[in-house]
């Protein structure tokens, strides 16, 4: 690392350093130093998620370890081995590695929004470079968005291995040029509770539009690919949807979203009344069990007709049955049933997420940004943190099968 030089000076030898082999030499310690830190970080992070440290016996436990895999990680110490924790149950991924400026998912989706958005190779060039402190040449990154695209797919096509009781389906809005003109494709989403209660993403297509189609199509792709146990389906009331559900799931019951059901009341009443009729509406919802609530409806629709809301009167009376399906499940778990809120916030963070893309290239495009946000949702809190326990479901199990029967 020292060289002596020929020349002296006061008779002392100058010494004169190598740079180069100097700063390999500290690049070296520091390469070693971070490379270590991440990995124990990543332990860190999974013995978090587990509730437990490795082997340990601990009754607030919630997964298991299986393993780790290896993964290079460009840093702007250099290149560094990760050894990347596997979880039995949830999808482990790194937080960590998120604040070091780089962690697949959200990789993965910058590059597909860059790329979507039209930003040109030479700027995402200069991004990874600044990130990562390596420069992305234009074939690597046209190789990269082939590569995502097929490792998305892969993740929407792969096997759904446990039974789901409780299963949510919706549709999320895009823009899309065709034929030079813009024009909306319906993403449909479905997202189920597994017997275990935790919450997982099901299914992501293109739906074109949502017509009963569209639903026949996205229920055939779940079904082929397992789904099953399931005992109720939570969504809006689509065009198709409750007719195709019958054709491959006829032994589960269906929701009608109670926050869409008053959405669409609330259209036919006037500003004055709103408040008065979404009263009464929550009264019925508000009743001990499914008897009481048609009780208490008969009296809602008698009082809104008697306001002069007809029209109101009879979406009331025609659909409150349809809003009350969650009652025939255990009651600790009617709040997260009688509504679509949970896939409504995956919604909302879908189009937070692809706002900045605007008018997307084509449907493909559009399901492949959708795709990859849920995957990184995934594996956030909101599918490793358990949603319901399913004790109480299983306990009353029997009934509900008489019951649907």
């Amino acid at each position: 690392m020292t060289t002596v030089a020929d020349e002296r000076r006061d008779g002392v030898k100058l010494i004169e350093i190598d740079q180069s082999q100097l700063r390999g030499h500290v690049d070296g310690v520091v390469r070693d130093a971070v490379e270590e830190t991440l990995n124990a970080l990543l332990d860190a992070e999974a013995d978090e998620l587990c509730g437990a440290k490795k082997y340990e016996r601990s009754p607030e436990r919630t997964d298991y370890r299986a393993g780790h895999y290896g993964r290079q990680f460009h840093t702007k110490a250099g290149e560094v081995a990760l050894k990347v924790p596997k979880l039995r149950r949830a999808t482990f991924e790194s937080q960590v590695i998120e604040r070091y400026k780089r962690r697949e998912s959200s990789v993965e989706e910058a590059l597909v929004e860059m790329y979507l958005a039209g930003v040109s190779v030479r700027r995402v060039e200069d991004i990874t470079e600044a990130l990562w402190g390596t420069r992305v040449s234009p074939s690597t990154v046209s190789e990269l968005n082939q590569k995502i695209y097929g490792r998305i797919h892969e993740w929407r096509k792969r096997p759904i291995t446990s039974e789901h009781p409780y299963v949510y389906l919706d549709g999320v809005w895009l823009n899309r040029e065709f034929g030079g003109e813009v024009r909306q494709v319906a993403v449909l989403v479905a997202i189920g509770v597994n017997a275990e209660g935790y919450r997982e993403i099901l299914g992501v297509v293109e739906g074109i539009k949502e017509d009963a189609e569209s639903w026949r199509e996205f229920l055939r792709h779940l079904k082929e690919r397992g789904l099953r146990g399931v005992r109720l389906v939570i969504s809006d009331k689509c065009l198709g949807l409750v007719e195709a559900l019958g054709e491959f799931y006829p032994q589960a019951m269906w929701q009608r979203c109670v926050v869409h059901f008053y959405r669409n009341v609330r259209h036919l009443v006037p500003t004055t009344k709103v408040r008065e009729v979404m009263a009464l509406l929550k009264a019925i919802h508000a009743q001990e069990d499914r008897e009481a609530a048609l009780a208490k409806a008969q009296q809602v629709v008698a009082k809104v007709e008697g306001m002069r809301l007809g029209q109101a009167a009879s979406v009331i009376s025609s659909g409150i049955k349809e809003t009350l399906a969650y009652m025939s499940f255990p009651q600790e778990h009617w709040t997260r049933l009688r509504t679509n809120n949970p896939l409504e916030r995956l919604n909302r963070e879908i189009k937070r997420r692809t706002r900045v893309v605007g008018t997307f290239p084509d449907g493909e495009s559009a399901l492949v940004l959708v795709a990859a946000r849920l995957r990184h949702m995934a594996g956030t809190k909101w599918g490793t943190r358990r949603y319901l326990n399913m004790d109480r479901l299983r306990d009353t199990q029997t009934g509900i099968e008489a019951k649907v029967g």
